[in-house]
């Protein structure tokens, strides 16, 4: 988010705008979305191929796994550990657009290619783990050299309070949003999320990526020793996966909240209508 330029008024609404986002955060926002979305599919249908996950350098079939989707054409389940859900119908047993049953984990609703094709999804999730890999290094150097991380995402003593904190998670249960001049700014919650997500939750996806390639693993051997093997780094990546979707989807919710038409037309012109005290975001 960028430092806001002098105030701009409508004349025909007499509403007042304010510069919210640079052209590189609402580029790197757009490309970023469509990445994560291909990259989520693509990533799913490489994970069909054997839907387990375990901990360590070493997993096959008979080795114990924390997590396992387990189908066959009459049922299917989803185990965490010891706990079992039936997921009959729509994860390990659903049924095609034909009507089949099929026994692949995920869906072809939700994978690229809609079809079981092994090396189609990791080609298609390779090439667009590059345009991520390479749009958040652009992102993250660009971030520093503007000093958007120092003027929009710098945590103050005044934000680390934990009573700030616990009011501004009261505020969004009870849906009150900043208006005004505040609404330009992150809040504490924002902040934590924001480099939770750019400076620790992506990056560690790519590095376990990484790991899990045997190339890779042959030019950095260490990757393995810092992630506890090739098995733990696809575990960690998988459940990396799962918060960023989680992170997605409250986001999402956000916005739908707080003004979508407002945040959305912010994040394509860079343009964010402020908003009086009762009023909406529109």
């Amino acid at each position: 988010m960028a430092q806001p330029d002098p105030m701009t008024e409508d004349p025909a609404s007499s509403a007042k705008f304010a510069f919210r986002h640079r052209l590189s955060t609402r580029v790197w926002h757009w490309v970023n979305a469509l990445t994560l979305l291909v990259l989520l599919m693509s990533g799913l249908t490489i994970f069909n191929a054997h839907p387990r996950l375990y901990w360590g350098e070493y997993g096959a079939a008979n080795d114990p796994a924390w997590m396992a989707v387990g189908s066959s054409q009459k049922e299917s389940y989803v185990r965490f550990g010891e706990t079992r859900f039936d997921t009959t119908g729509w994860i390990g047993n659903w049924k095609d657009s034909e009507g089949k049953v099929q026994t692949w984990a995920f869906p072809e609703s939700v994978t690229i290619p809609s079809t079981y094709n092994l090396a189609d999804g990791r080609r298609w999730h390779f090439f667009f783990a590059w345009i991520f890999s390479l749009g958040l290094a652009f992102y993250m150097l660009r971030s520093l050299w503007n000093k958007h991380v120092a003027r929009d995402l710098h945590m103050t003593r005044h934000d680390w309070s934990p009573k700030h904190i616990l009011k501004e998670i009261w505020d969004h249960a009870r849906l009150r949003f900043p208006k005004g001049e505040a609404a330009l700014r992150y809040n504490s919650l924002q902040k934590l999320s924001y480099i939770g997500v750019i400076f620790m939750l992506l990056p560690l996806m790519i590095f376990t990526g990484i790991t899990m390639s045997p190339g890779m693993d042959a030019a950095w051997p260490w990757l393995l020793d810092v992630f506890g093997g090739r098995q733990s780094a696809r575990s960690i990546h998988f459940i990396c996966a799962a918060l960023l979707v989680l992170f997605v989807i409250v986001h999402l919710i956000m916005v739908l909240l707080a003004g979508p038409i407002n945040h959305v037309r912010a994040m394509i012109t860079g343009r964010y209508k402020l908003a009086a005290e009762g009023q909406s975001d529109g």
